[in-house]
Protein backbone atom coordinates (compact mmCIF):
# COMPACT_ATOMS: atom_id res chain seq x y z
CA UNK A 1 0.00 0.00 0.00
CA UNK A 2 3.03 2.30 0.81
CA UNK A 3 4.18 2.28 -2.78
CA UNK A 4 0.73 2.81 -4.16
CA UNK A 5 0.58 6.03 -2.19
CA UNK A 6 4.20 6.56 -3.31
CA UNK A 7 2.49 6.40 -7.09
CA UNK A 8 -0.41 8.99 -6.21
CA UNK A 9 2.27 11.06 -4.27
CA UNK A 10 4.64 11.67 -8.00
CA UNK A 11 1.29 11.98 -9.72
CA UNK A 12 0.25 14.53 -7.29
CA UNK A 13 3.85 16.43 -7.72
CA UNK A 14 2.94 16.73 -11.22
CA UNK A 15 -0.43 18.49 -10.45
CA UNK A 16 1.57 20.93 -8.30
CA UNK A 17 4.12 21.83 -10.23
CA UNK A 18 2.42 22.62 -13.24
CA UNK A 19 0.09 24.25 -11.24
CA UNK A 20 2.34 26.73 -10.63
CA UNK A 21 2.44 27.69 -14.02
CA UNK A 22 -1.27 28.10 -14.19
CA UNK A 23 -0.84 30.25 -11.22
CA UNK A 24 0.78 33.17 -12.57
CA UNK A 25 2.93 33.49 -9.26
CA UNK A 26 -0.26 32.84 -7.42
CA UNK A 27 -1.63 35.79 -8.41
CA UNK A 28 -5.01 33.66 -10.44
CA UNK A 29 -6.95 31.99 -7.23
CA UNK A 30 -8.07 28.99 -8.58
CA UNK A 31 -4.69 27.60 -9.91
CA UNK A 32 -3.07 28.69 -6.83
CA UNK A 33 -5.77 26.07 -5.16
CA UNK A 34 -5.64 23.57 -7.12
CA UNK A 35 -1.40 24.03 -6.75
CA UNK A 36 -1.90 24.28 -2.53
CA UNK A 37 -4.37 21.12 -2.28
CA UNK A 38 -2.14 18.98 -5.33
CA UNK A 39 1.15 20.16 -3.11
CA UNK A 40 -0.43 19.75 0.44
CA UNK A 41 -2.08 15.52 -0.24
CA UNK A 42 1.13 15.04 -2.33
CA UNK A 43 3.30 15.85 0.79
CA UNK A 44 0.71 13.70 2.96
CA UNK A 45 1.10 10.91 0.80
CA UNK A 46 5.18 10.67 1.05
CA UNK A 47 4.75 11.30 4.65
CA UNK A 48 2.42 8.74 5.18
CA UNK A 49 4.58 6.46 1.90
CA UNK A 50 7.84 6.88 4.26
CA UNK A 51 6.23 5.10 7.48
CA UNK A 52 7.41 2.34 5.40
CA UNK A 53 9.47 2.72 2.75
CA UNK A 54 12.96 3.95 3.21
CA UNK A 55 12.97 7.92 2.64
CA UNK A 56 16.36 7.45 0.49
CA UNK A 57 14.19 5.10 -1.78
CA UNK A 58 10.81 7.05 -1.33
CA UNK A 59 12.07 10.88 -2.01
CA UNK A 60 13.98 10.14 -4.90
CA UNK A 61 11.14 7.86 -6.31
CA UNK A 62 8.76 10.85 -5.81
CA UNK A 63 10.93 13.39 -7.38
CA UNK A 64 11.77 11.34 -10.27
CA UNK A 65 8.06 10.50 -10.80
CA UNK A 66 7.10 14.56 -10.74
CA UNK A 67 10.24 15.36 -12.91
CA UNK A 68 9.15 13.09 -15.45
CA UNK A 69 5.36 13.88 -15.42
CA UNK A 70 5.90 17.93 -15.40
CA UNK A 71 8.56 17.40 -18.56
CA UNK A 72 6.28 15.25 -20.26
CA UNK A 73 3.28 17.57 -19.55
CA UNK A 74 5.60 19.84 -20.88
CA UNK A 75 5.92 18.79 -23.96
CA UNK A 76 2.97 17.17 -24.51
CA UNK A 77 0.19 19.47 -23.06
CA UNK A 78 2.26 23.15 -22.87
CA UNK A 79 4.70 23.10 -26.55
CA UNK A 80 7.58 22.78 -24.65
CA UNK A 81 10.32 21.59 -26.70
CA UNK A 82 11.54 18.05 -26.95
CA UNK A 83 14.39 16.28 -28.44
CA UNK A 84 15.75 12.91 -28.92
CA UNK A 85 18.58 13.52 -25.99
CA UNK A 86 15.63 15.00 -23.67
CA UNK A 87 13.69 12.19 -23.88
CA UNK A 88 16.72 9.86 -23.54
CA UNK A 89 17.16 11.47 -20.40
CA UNK A 90 13.86 11.10 -19.28
CA UNK A 91 14.02 7.52 -19.97
CA UNK A 92 16.77 7.05 -17.72
CA UNK A 93 15.16 8.74 -15.30
CA UNK A 94 12.30 6.60 -15.29
CA UNK A 95 14.86 3.79 -15.27
CA UNK A 96 16.12 5.11 -12.37
CA UNK A 97 12.73 4.98 -10.65
CA UNK A 98 12.25 1.71 -11.49
CA UNK A 99 15.52 0.43 -10.63
CA UNK A 100 15.23 2.04 -7.07
CA UNK A 101 11.84 -0.07 -6.88
CA UNK A 102 13.30 -2.99 -7.96
CA UNK A 103 15.89 -3.01 -4.92
CA UNK A 104 13.61 -1.50 -2.25
CA UNK A 105 13.35 -3.40 0.77
CA UNK A 106 9.60 -1.44 1.94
Amino acid sequence: MAWVLLVIAGFLEVVWAVGLKYSDGFTRLMPSLITAVGLVLSMLLLSFAVRTIPIGTAYPVWVGIGAVGAALVGMLVLGEPYSAPKLFFLVLLIAGIVGLRATASG
